[in-house]
C-alpha cells in the first residue's frame, strides 16, 4: 500500500507568524473574546480528561504550523474531543462566548485553511476516528471524521474495496478533512469527485446543532442536498464528525506505465490514445514535467524512473481491472501504437507490485522535493488541456524577467517552477520551489497566476481550497453573484463568525 506521510522536519528554520507577515491583508476581529481560565475549566468539564486540552507551547507548533512552514497561528488552545456530543457542547460554548475555532484534521492543507491566524481555539478531530460500520453488499461505508484515510483504505482492502480517493499523504490526512477541502486526488479520473461518492455526512454546526444524513441511500430526491454544502466548505459551516461514502470494489489486477514524451503535443495525444484504448480499465494519467523530475532526483538522490532520463515531459499511466491478462494485453497494444506513432520516446512498465509501488512513490514524492530547498509557492489548479502546461512557462518567464530564478545558484530565492499533476482531469500543480519564502517572489507571482488562469477559462483551486491563502482571489474564477451567495450561506448558519475566520471569503 502506497503512501507518503507529511514530513515537517526538511528544515529547521523558524516560521514567521502569519498575522505579521500578512498584517496588510489582516487584522484580528475584535468581536472575538480571547481565552480565559473560566473558558479552559469549562472545556475540561466537558472532555473530563486534561490530556485532551493541549496548551503547551511546543505541543502547540504542530498544530499552528502548516507542513510546508508558511503559515503559523498563535493558538494558545487545542481541544481533542472524543464524541460527536462534545463538539457540540464545544461549538454551543464558543458560539455564545464568541471565541474562535479552527477545525483541523491531519493538518495536510495546501492553502492555510487549518491553521489559526490568531488566537482561534484548534479544534481537532483525531480523535474521532472509529469505523463505525461498513456494508459488504451495498460498499457504504460509514465513519468518524478522523480516520486516517490510509487506514479507512486498509480496512476496505480486508473486505475487498478501496477509498474511492488516493493522495500522496493518505498516512496522515482524515476522512473528514479530505471531505471538508473536497480533494481530488489521483482516482478522480476513475471514481469521481466526493460530491458524488459521499452520500451522507454528520456535522456540528456553529450553534452545536448536530446535522445528519448518514443513512442517506444511493437514491434520495427529497429536497436540497444539504450534505452538498459541506463538502468543500473547509470548516466554515460546520465540523464535520461523521463520513458515509460509497466505495468500489479493489480492482483485482493493476499496472503502471512510466513513460517519457518529447513534446506537450504528444502528451495530448498520448492522453487521448489512452481514453480511447484502454476506456473503462484507466484509472489514472498523469503528467510531470521534466524539471519536476530533476528535483525529485536531486532530493532522494536516486536515478530516474527511466535509465535514458532527461525528458521535457513524462507520464504515469495506470490500469485497473478485473482480468490482469485481458489488462496487460490492453496496455502491451496501447503502449505498442504509442511507440509506433513516435509519441511515446521511452518508457517502462511495472513487472511485479513492488516495482509498481516504487513508480507511484516516485510520483508522490513531488511535493516534497519540491519543498526540500526552503520552502514552495503551490498553485493548484484547473485550465483547458491545450493550454496546461503553458501557464508553467509563463511563470517561469515572468520569474526569469525578474532576475529571480536560477536552478544552481544560491543567492537566487527561487530554485524553478515546475509544473505536473492530474492531466486526466485538467488538474495542474504548479509548484515555485524557493529557498526562502520571499514578498518579492509573492508579489511577482500573485496575482499574475490568477490573473494568467482567469485569462485562459480556468479554475484558481482544482483540489486545495481557498484557506486563508487564495480568500481575496475567489474573484478570479467566481462571478460577484456567487460571491454573493456563497457570503450570504456563511452568514446564515455562522452569523458570530466563529469557524475558521479570516479564510474562503
Amino acid at each position: 500500500m502506497r503512501s507518503i506521510r507529511v514530513n515537517r522536519n526538511y528544515s529547521t528554520k523558524t516560521v514567521a507568524l502569519t498575522a505579521e507577515t500578512y498584517s496588510d491583508k489582516v487584522k484580528r476581529d475584535e468581536r472575538f473574546k480571547k481565552l480565559e481560565d473560566s473558558d479552559l475549566k469549562f472545556f475540561e468539564s466537558v472532555l473530563k480528561d486534561k490530556n485532551y486540552l493541549i496548551t503547551n507551547e511546543d505541543d502547540l507548533d504542530f498544530f499552528n504550523e502548516d507542513w510546508m512552514r508558511k503559515y503559523k497561528g498563535q493558538s494558545k488552545l487545542v481541544l481533542k474531543p472524543k464524541t460527536t456530543e462534545q463538539v457540540s457542547e464545544i461549538l454551543k460554548y464558543c458560539n455564545e462566548k464568541k471565541l474562535a475555532v479552527v477545525p483541523q484534521g491531519g493538518n495536510t492543507g495546501l492553502v492555510g485553511g487549518s491553521n489559526p491566524i490568531f488566537d482561534e481555539i484548534i479544534l481537532s478531530v483525531a480523535n474521532l476516528n472509529k469505523i463505525r460500520s461498513f456494508d459488504e453488499v451495498s460498499g457504504i461505508l460509514k465513519s468518524d471524521a478522523g480516520v486516517i484515510l490510509e487506514n479507512a483504505d486498509n480496512f476496505l482492502a480486508e473486505k475487498g474495496y478501496l477509498f474511492p480517493l488516493d493522495l500522496g499523504a493518505k498516512g496522515s490526512c482524515h476522512v473528514g478533512g479530505v471531505v471538508a477541502t473536497n480533494a481530488g486526488g489521483l482516482r478522480l479520473l476513475r471514481y469521481g469527485s466526493l460530491h458524488g461518492t459521499v452520500l451522507g455526512l454528520e456535522a456540528v454546526l456553529p450553534d452545536g446543532t448536530i446535522y445528519s444524513s448518514m443513512d442517506s441511500l444511493r437514491k434520495d430526491n427529497t429536497g436540497y442536498d444539504l450534505k452538498q454544502l459541506f463538502i468543500g466548505s473547509e470548516g466554515t459551516l460546520g465540523v464535520i464528525t461523521g463520513v458515509s461514502i460509497l466505495c468500489p470494489a479493489r480492482p483485482a489486477a493493476s499496472n503502471v506505465a512510466f513513460l517519457a514524451v518529447s513534446s506537450y503535443e504528444a502528451v495530448q495525444k498520448v492522453f487521448t490514445g489512452a481514453r480511447r484504448e484502454l476506456s473503462e480499465i484507466l484509472s489514472a494519467f498523469e503528467f510531470m514535467d521534466g524539471t519536476s523530475q530533476e528535483l525529485t532526483r536531486r532530493y532522494l538522490k536516486l536515478d530516474y524512473p527511466i535509465e535514458s532520463g532527461d525528458y521535457p515531459y513524462y507520464i504515469l499511466i495506470e490500469t485497473s481491472g478485473s482480468n490482469k491478462e485481458h489488462d496487460d494485453e490492453k496496455l502491451e497494444t496501447f503502449l505498442g501504437n504509442a511507440m509506433e506513432e513516435g509519441l511515446v520516446d521511452d518508457g517502462v512498465v511495472a513487472q511485479d507490485e513492488t516495482q509498481l509501488r516504487n513508480l507511484w512513490n516516485w510520483r508522490e514524492s513531488l511535493p516534497e522535493a519540491t519543498a526540500h530547498w526552503g520552502g514552495v509557492y503551490k498553485y493548484d489548479v484547473s485550465l483547458p488541456l491545450k493550454d496546461y502546461y503553458k501557464l508553467v512557462e509563463a511563470t517561469n518567464q515572468r520569474l526569469s524577467e525578474r532576475g529571480l530564478i536560477d536552478l544552481d545558484d544560491d543567492s537566487k530565492p527561487v530554485v524553478e517552477a515546475v509544473g505536473y499533476g492530474h492531466l486526466g482531469d485538467g488538474n495542474l500543480h504548479l509548484n515555485v520551489a524557493v529557498r526562502e519564502y520571499n514578498k518579492e517572489v509573492e508579489k511577482a507571482l500573485e496575482p499574475f497566476v490568477y490573473e494568467w488562469i482567469k485569462e485562459h477559462k480556468g479554475s484558481i483551486s482544482a483540489e486545495h481550497g481557498l484557506g486563508f491563502q487564495k480568500k481575496n482571489y475567489i474573484g478570479y474564477s467566481k462571478s460577484d453573484i456567487e460571491i454573493k451567495m456563497i457570503k450570504e450561506i456563511k452568514n446564515h448558519y455562522d452569523p458570530n463568525c466563529i469557524l475558521n475566520p479570516y479564510k474562503y471569503v
